[in-house]
């Protein structure tokens, strides 16, 4: 009698979500996970780390590895830094999927590409956004003019804001994963700890409130986490480059930090089931954006048991 094999029926894999900045990669990460996990804003480059987002649905066990956007590097550390957080996303993984704008093509998209050739695990490429497409025929054009620029397994159109085509995108991903033991129990959904996603809603309330006011080279440090089963207390710390910054995410009267906090303290209570208290305060920081020191050490929070 054969021996069966008990990894023959589950998969597992490592699925990289690569794109140029501000195309819907944390956005279709979201809806993939059915519960948010990425921040998102319309600014270009609101991700920055490596994150993973595990969905496991029965037998397949899908960890999707969430990028920053790559693009062409500017002079300061932080942008060659979160560069290098998604090339290195596209070594090692048994999937890649390449996500694009709907009749749109940039230089930025072409350098995503020429990285892609580098590689060979299977690309499936998600054209998203096609719910702004109102004739969808003129699509085709489009679709077969990127069989000339990038190389690809599989195409998808879809659109992660509406969910349309998301189950199949999901399915062909499963095709592709390999025979494997589950890595993470069915309940993880991320590695990161609550510590870092904290930080990173508070920093996309900021990024959605002050728009163009103010430069992405903002960060924030969680200096206090105290839990216990009534409350959840949170000190936050708000770092930026220059004065001007600092009073501009305070606002007159301290009316714009205190509206960044209690929009992000509802979502913070939302992620964590529990009452939250939250205090907030800005600090000037000069130079943090450039400083690999200091960069590295926001990437620390790993939820525990997890190494890089």
């Amino acid at each position: 009698m054969t021996e069966q094999n008990p990894n023959q029926n589950k998969k597992c894999g490592y699925v990289a979500v690569v794109g140029r900045p501000n195309v819907g990669k944390s956005t279709l990460l979201n809806h993939l996970l059915e519960q948010k996990i990425c921040i998102t804003s319309r600014k270009p480059q609101t991700t920055r780390h490596q994150q993973l987002g595990i969905k496991t649905a029965g037998a397949n066990q899908i960890i999707f590895v969430d990028t920053p956007g790559i693009h062409q590097a500017g002079k300061k550390f932080l942008n060659r830094y979160m560069n290098q957080e998604a090339r290195s996303a596209l070594h090692d993984v048994d999937v890649i999927v390449f996500v694009i704008e709907a009749m749109k093509w940039t230089e930025e998209d072409a350098l995503v590409a020429s990285l892609l050739e580098q590689v060979e695990s299977p690309v499936i490429l998600a054209l998203n956004k096609i719910d702004r497409q109102k004739n969808k025929q003129a699509l085709l054009p489009f679709i077969s003019s990127l069989e000339k620029k990038v190389r690809f397994n599989e195409l998808v159109p879809l659109s992660a804001l509406t969910n349309d085509n998301l189950a199949t995108l999901e399915n062909i991903i499963c095709q592709y994963l390999p025979y494997s033991e589950h890595i993470f129990s069915e309940d993880e959904i991320t590695d990161r700890s609550v510590r870092f996603m904290c930080a990173e809603i508070i920093r996309e309330k900021i990024i959605r409130q002050l728009g163009e006011e103010l430069p992405y080279e903002l960060t924030v440090e969680i200096e206090k986490f105290d839990q216990n089963d009534k409350l959840v207390t949170i000190d936050a710390l708000i770092l930026v480059d220059r004065d001007s910054q600092k009073q501009i995410v305070i606002g007159e009267q301290g009316k714009r930090l205190k509206s960044i906090g209690s929009q992000a303290r509802e979502d913070i209570e939302q992620l964590l089931q529990q009452k939250v208290m939250l205090k907030t305060w800005v600090k000037v920081k000069s130079g943090w954006a450039d400083s690999e020191r200091a960069l590295k050490s926001f990437n620390q929070f790993k939820a525990p048991g997890f190494s890089e």
